[in-house]
């Protein structure tokens, strides 16, 4: 795959994945300093990885919440848990990734995982009654 054939392909799930409104703050965020890493991070990250055939959007979805949670990465992890609106990951499945982490990561991190999923949902409950 081209390099900008990947760029494009990372953008687009990258817009799937986390929606055009994080996507666009991002843009107009970036500067000089980040601009090199966000092309990383859309090639890499969105153009290989999450772009892959293997795994659907929701079984990224659930293994990147992992990770995150595992490796104590909270705010990557709240943008995650929330873009499982835009990967069919379920509640369930979160709760269920978070049990793995809390077996193989350690229970610190997965209680810290549990707090930030269950108030990500309360504003996600209170948003969806409005």
């Amino acid at each position: 795959m081209s390099e900008n054939t990947l760029t494009k392909q990372g953008e687009r799930t990258r817009r799937k994945v986390l929606g055009d409104a994080h996507v666009d703050r991002k843009a107009r965020e970036a500067n000089a300093f980040d601009k090199r890493f966000q092309e990383l991070i859309t090639d890499s990250a969105w153009g290989h990885v999450w772009s892959g055939k293997q795994f659907s959007l929701r079984e990224r979805s659930i293994v990147t919440i992992a990770l995150l949670a595992a490796s104590g990465h909270d705010e990557e992890l709240a943008m995650h848990i929330r873009a499982t609106a835009n990967t069919g990951a379920s509640r369930e499945d979160i709760s269920e990734a978070l049990m793995h982490v809390a077996i193989y990561a350690g229970v610190p991190a997965a209680n810290r995982a549990i707090t930030i999923a269950k108030e990500i949902f309360v504003d996600q409950d209170a948003q969806a009654t409005r």
